[in-house]
Formats: C-alpha cells, sequence, structure tokens
C-alpha cells in the first residue's frame, strides 16, 4: 500500500538517480536521513577525514532543515569511516559542535574497508523525532 504522506528532500546529486533514493525521507513525526557523504554542492568530495566530517554535518544540517528539524531533533545516528581513529577523534570535534549536547545522541560509530564513492572516508545516517 502506498503511503502518500511520506515527504522527501534531495540534493539531485547523479548518484540519487543511478542508484534510485533520496537523500530524506519524513513519515509522520519522524525523518530518516540516508546516509549522507562529506561532498559540496557539485557533489565533489572533500579531502580528508576532518573536511568530509565537517561537510557531511553541514549536509545533514540543510536536509533536516528542509524537514524544519534541527540537530536537536536527531535521537540517533550511525557513522561509517574508513580509519576509525581518525574518524573517532573527527567526530568528537564536530559532533561537539553540530549537537546541542552530544551526549543525548544514540551514536554507533564502524569502521569499513570502504564506502560508495573512491575516496569517500566517512558516511553518516540519522534519525530526527519530533
Amino acid at each position: 500500500m502506498l503511503n502518500n504522506n511520506k515527504e522527501f528532500n534531495t540534493f539531485n546529486m547523479p548518484w540519487e538517480e543511478e542508484y534510485g533514493y533520496v537523500q530524506g525521507v519524513k513519515n509522520g513525526n519522524t525523518v530518516y536521513l540516508s546516509g549522507q557523504l562529506g561532498h559540496n554542492e557539485k557533489g565533489e568530495l572533500a579531502e580528508g577525514m576532518e573536511q568530509q566530517m565537517e561537510l557531511t554535518y553541514q549536509n545533514i544540517r540543510k536536509l533536516l532543515d528542509g524537514f524544519g528539524y534541527t540537530a536537536d531533533d536527531i535521537v540517533s545516528e550511525t557513522i561509517y569511516v574508513t580509519n576509525m581513529q581518525l574518524g573517532f577523534q573527527a567526530r568528537k570535534r564536530f559532533g561537539a559542535q553540530f549537537y546541542p549536547d552530544p551526549k543525548r545522541i544514540s551514536s554507533s560509530i564502524v569502521g569499513v574497508t570502504e564506502l560508495a564513492i573512491p575516496g569517500q572516508m566517512v558516511e553518516i545516517g540519522v534519525i530526527a523525532v519530533k
């Protein structure tokens, strides 16, 4: 059965059409964001873990804004990184800047050997609830 109450948000990146998905879905009072990357508006990845982590959180903010949500509405994040030590340190830094209180977010960080786009070092998916 088709749910016509869903709202969608996207960046219109080429890989969205190629892979077949949207960046964010709002269903009821919950927003689910697809794994976000550290890319600019042209789809170009930033260099290095720190810069990718920072841009990833900026992209999360943009998508949440489109639904009228904020970082304070996030209840869970799942982070995938290709280098655990660099990723953990970058999350500590940018998580503290992004979240009003980072200790109120359920967070998992997982080390992986590679991610979808060559050069990609981080991907973060979130769930937000109002």
